[in-house]
């Protein structure tokens, strides 16, 4: 700028503008936040629901927890859970990414449509069909099973845990599955065929044009897909809660979704129960840290 020439003066206007949406958005996740921590060092049970003060206990609702082995045993379990039906979902969306990309396009539209309607279809609803495929009397899954000569008359799927989270996680990865495909899918098509093609002419096979060209290039669209995969595996609770509803031992299936509703809603334990779910919030920004840190080295580079 040339010396004396006035100072440029910045338009507030900008800001201005910002300021509403900023303020409404700080107030819609920052007031459950710190209820929640509130809550959390606070006694509040059924008492507290007619009327009763709350006693402030401080730190003795997460000491509780943590001394406590079966909180050990549920977070083992759900960091399990997560990792195989992330590892799953993102294994068998690539699949088919990658499927998609080779179909005739009449082939595609026929895949897209059909994603499209396993992904809309609303959980409880899913939930309902996939209950009775896996029904103990009428199940379609025993059914068949049977027709092939297997034992299976009468057979509970949901009694045993290891059989129970078999079929949660089919469950989870099929709603899942869809969304993976149409993002990597997406990823897929902008990958430049040049450069596929140039490395074809080198000498490479598939399986190496796939882990040194096409990898490397939707890499950012992978971190972001598998984060999220991450975040939302933590959260199952539905799927896992109407199972239990449907013949399952709870509490030899619970993941922290179900275990903080059955502290909090069937106990009256909310003041634990918030104490479950801030220990579930830092799981969730533990797991999740490297995936970002990835993310934020990406954009650097």
């Amino acid at each position: 700028m040339p010396r004396g020439a006035p100072a440029a003066t910045r338009n507030p206007l900008p800001v201005g503008l910002v300021i509403p949406a900023a303020c409404l958005l700080a107030l819609a996740l920052g007031y459950p936040l710190i209820r929640q921590v509130v809550l959390s060092a606070q006694e509040f049970g059924l008492a507290q629901q007619f009327g009763q003060p709350p006693a402030w206990v401080g730190l003795q609702n997460y000491r509780d927890l943590v001394t406590d082995p079966y909180l050990w045993k549920v977070v083992a379990r759900t960091v399990g859970f997560c990792f195989v039906n992330a590892g799953l979902t993102l294994a068998i969306g690539m699949g088919v990414a990658q499927l998609m990309t080779r179909m005739s396009p009449w082939v595609r539209m026929a895949s897209q449509i059909g994603l499209m309607l396993a992904w809309a279809t609303p959980v409880v609803a899913a939930m309902t069909v996939w209950q009775f495929m896996f029904d103990t009397e009428y199940g379609l899954v025993n059914w068949v099973l049977v027709q092939f000569g297997g034992d299976y008359a009468g057979h509970s799927w949901l009694i045993e845990p290891l059989s129970f989270f078999a079929v949660a996680t089919l469950i989870v990865v099929w709603m899942s599955v869809p969304f993976v495909v149409f993002t990597l899918y997406a990823a897929l098509t902008q990958v430049p065929e040049d450069v596929v093609e140039a490395a074809e002419i080198d000498g490479a096979g598939a399986w190496a044009r796939f882990v040194h060209v096409v990898l490397p290039t939707i890499r950012p669209v992978l971190l972001v897909v598998l984060l999220l995969q991450i975040i939302w595996d933590l959260r199952v609770f539905t799927q896992i809660y109407s199972l239990q509803k449907a013949g399952g031992i709870t509490r030899d299936t619970n993941l922290l979704g179900t275990y903080i509703y059955s502290l909090g809603i069937k106990g009256g334990e909310f003041g634990t129960a918030a104490a479950a779910a801030m220990f579930m919030l830092v799981l969730t920004v533990v797991l999740t840290a490297p995936y970002i840190r990835m993310m934020i080295k990406q954009e650097e580079d």
